[in-house]
């Protein structure tokens, strides 16, 4: 099929190529020697299943790797690890003969209530960005597609098939699309997925702005975008806005509508043949894969599962040095989650894994004394509590270390629903509180795919968000817990106090169909630092069994006007460790909104004791860059950019200034333009500030008069010159108008 286009297809063939023919197939065409090739659901494993179809886990699906879901390998910051994950996915991809894997999911975690946070990396956007794009060069380079996902401003399950994303265009461009921006023009998906829902108003599956203007336009997209499965609301205006591909089959009723639409003269062939071309393109693409060489290797694949899990393991809390444990300590552990993990999220993202580890088993595997377990509660909630609680508390009265695993049941997070609160269920709240006070050393290790609330983080001496590690999550967690790993995962997400400081809260999760993103640009961290609002656990938080100094950052400008920061980071303690250095810019003088530091780039070192190197970190200039409203144009604004080198969003180890050239920005004038506005331009600014000054006898409104300039900054020039005495008449600004646009 090497040369096939569209132009070598009937109508009809062409129509059928842009949808499914089953739930995970592309329809073939022999008469051209078109193939038929599959898509599957990802993105922390592959999803094939075996039998019957669904996207809600439902079903069985062939044994895969079950990586480390996006919430805990975005812990790690590392997106090398994540393309070596994404290397193993293309590799059992291919050797299941899977063209294109459905992932990664990169959507912005708003509120910590979206069910399907597991499956997303960050509240940030670059962290979002790059490591979605690891993921994507690692799958990518086995042959393999990947589907980047959800597009766009998909932040919550609730009423998902319809409901409206009312996001104002800065925080849509700056923050929702962002990290979509960053994975395509750096790594360049096979495919992009489309949305569910509508964004102010336009379903995703019908926007030509998103889908064409601003993915292919504006970023250079070449691949094709398909929808997700079942987000078509209307083919016949989805396919010219932008839409190639409609998953799954729709028992050819849309292939009809398409054919009798392109026949009736209310869609242009051409769309058709666009669409089709980019159908086949990819089917070229999967073909050109040379043959998987199996089996797979199982243990080489859960070795790396394993290392990931030990890498996203965040340490948030340590006083007294009571973890690492001893080998030798008498240990109780408790909680039915270290017998019966909780490894993944539940929906389409369900994977059958090639084997599990539970920690308790590998607790009892690195312990060199007996460790006595008693389960807490049940998953269900059903039982006994008070007799579970009181069995547990047993345990841990005669036990130098108790260690309690809670978490949310898989009933409690999901695709499909939100979270309705950001709480433990309270039986294991209870249970913590009776351990405590049982015995005062004890260790919470937490599993769950979106924070949760920690009322004991006061009274428990060491916390573990050990989120859902996948298949080998149990084995990592005995690693970390012991020192055979040293924690090196730091938070991509904040931990609130209460769900009421959320920056969403009060517009989560909407009502008739449509949810305000009041809360603009301020998302995440960047709400909590610009109300100064406590928090259980910052952005980029996260503790290590060694210590860490930072030196002086130094920060230049390149030549393509990026900023290039270095910094000399030592190992202070008394062990190998691993550092993850966090760089955030601000401008005190910036003349639009912003946060109070925003993160712009990030590296991994892993240091030896005592040793010490140089971390390099560039910040690109677009990073700098706001949307700005009045022109639709990213503008970097100029002046002098505080350079924060930190160890979490509120642990700033370094800061240094430098001095960044700004875009130039003129805005066309018109009678309703502001007295500010002329007096900042470069050719109305002297002649108006001399009128003005004549005006009103000789108050220098540049700044002089810092009342007057202040009181007149807003004032139109249209009305100014109907001011009786105006020194400048109406014709004569009409002149310096049409003058300064020229």
């Amino acid at each position: 099929m090497t040369d096939v286009t569209a132009s070598d297809l009937t109508l009809e063939e062409k129509a059928s190529l842009t949808s499914g023919r089953d739930f995970w197939t592309t329809k073939g065409i022999e008469r051209v020697g078109v193939p038929s090739v599959m898509l599957t659901d990802g993105p922390h494993g592959l999803r094939k299943q075996s039998g019957a179809s669904d996207h809600l886990g439902l079903a069985d699906s062939v044994p895969a790797t079950c990586f480390p879901p996006a919430v805990g390998l975005a812990a790690s910051w590392d997106a090398a690890l994540a393309e070596r994950i994404g290397v193993a996915l293309g590799v059992e991809s291919a050797i299941e003969d899977v063209a294109v894997i459905l992932g990664p999911g990169i959507n912005i975690k708003r509120s910590p209530l979206c069910g399907r946070n597991f499956e997303y990396f960050s509240e940030d956007p670059i962290v979002s960005g790059v490591m979605g794009a690891g993921l994507v060069r690692g799958i990518q380079s086995q042959g393999v597609g990947s589907s980047l996902k959800h597009f766009a401003a998909n932040n919550q399950e609730h009423d998902r098939m319809r409901a409206s994303s009312d996001v104002d265009p800065r925080p849509l461009r700056e923050i929702y699309l962002r990290g979509f921006e960053r994975v395509v023009e750096d790594a360049q998906p096979w495919t992009v997925m489309c949305s569910y829902n509508r964004i102010n108003g336009v379903y995703a599956s019908e926007d030509p702005w998103l889908l064409t203007h601003v993915l292919r336009g504006e970023w250079g997209f070449e691949g094709l975008v398909v929808s997700d499965w079942g987000a078509v609301n209307d083919r016949v205006v989805g396919l010219p806005a932008g839409l190639d591909l409609e998953m799954p089959s729709s028992g050819g009723r849309t292939d009809a509508q398409l054919v009798a639409a392109v026949q009736e003269g209310t869609l242009d062939e051409a769309s058709l043949d666009l669409a089709a071309n980019r159908v086949l393109d990819l089917v070229r693409k999967a073909q050109a894969r040379p043959a998987a060489s199996g089996p797979l290797d199982v243990d080489a694949h859960h070795a790396l599962a394993r290392e990931a899990a030990g890498r996203a393991i965040v340490l948030l809390r340590n006083e007294g040095g009571i973890l690492p444990l001893e080998r030798s300590a008498k240990l109780a552990v408790i909680g039915e989650f270290a017998r019966t993990p909780r490894y993944q999220g539940a929906g389409s993202s369900l994977i059958n894994p090639t084997r599990l580890e539970n920690a308790l088993d590998e607790i009892r595997a690195h312990a060199e004394t007996e460790v006595v377990f008693a389960p807490g509660f049940t998953l269900d909630g059903s039982g006994d509590a008070a007799a579970l609680r009181a069995e547990a508390v047993v345990a841990a009265s005669a036990a130098e270390v108790a260690v309690v695993f809670a978490g949310l049941p898989a009933s409690e997070e999901s695709e499909g629903f939100d979270r309705e609160h950001i709480d433990l269920p309270a039986a294991q709240l209870q249970l913590i509180d009776a351990v405590v006070a049982a015995n005062p050393n004890t260790v919470v290790v937490l599993s769950n795919g979106g924070v949760v609330a920690l009322p004991f983080a006061a009274s428990v001496p060491a916390i573990v968000e050990a989120w859902l590690l996948g298949q080998a999550g149990g084995g990592a967690t005995a690693d970390v817990l012991f020192g055979a790993v040293n924690p090196s995962g730091k938070l991509t997400e904040t931990i609130p106090l209460r769900l009421s400081d959320n920056p969403s809260y009060g517009n989560f999760p909407g009502e008739f169909g449509h949810v305000r993103y009041g809360e603009g640009l301020l998302v995440g961290y960047r709400w909590y630092d610009e109300k100064s609002l406590q928090v259980a656990y910052p952005f980029g938080h996260g503790l290590s069994y060694t210590t860490f100094a930072y030196g002086d950052a130094d920060a230049v400008v390149d030549a393509a006007g990026d900023i290039l920061v270095t910094v000399p980071v030592t190992n202070t303690g008394a062990i190998a460790g691993r550092e993850v250095v966090q760089l955030y810019t601000s401008l005190a003088a910036s003349a639009v909104q912003r946060p109070p530091r925003e993160l712009k780039a990030f590296a991994t070192v892993s240091l030896e004791p005592g040793e010490t190197t140089s971390v390099q970190l560039t910040v690109r200039r677009t990073d700098l860059a706001y949307w700005d409203v009045r022109v639709d144009e990213w503008i970097v604004v100029g002046g002098a950019y505080t350079v924060d080198v930190a160890a979490s969003s509120r642990d700033i180890r370094s800061s240094t200034t430098v001095e960044v050239a700004g875009d130039a920005l003129y805005l066309p004038l018109s009678f309703e333009s502001s007295v500010a506005d002329l007096v900042q331009h470069p050719v109305a600014g002297p002649i108006v500030q001399q009128a003005m000054a004549e005006m009103f006898g000789g108050i220098d409104l540049g700044g002089g008069d810092e009342g007057m300039a202040k009181m007149m900054a807003s004032f139109p020039i249209g009305r100014m010159v109907s001011f009786p005495g105006a020194p400048i008449s109406r014709e004569q600004l009409e002149e310096l108008i049409a003058a300064s646009n020229a």
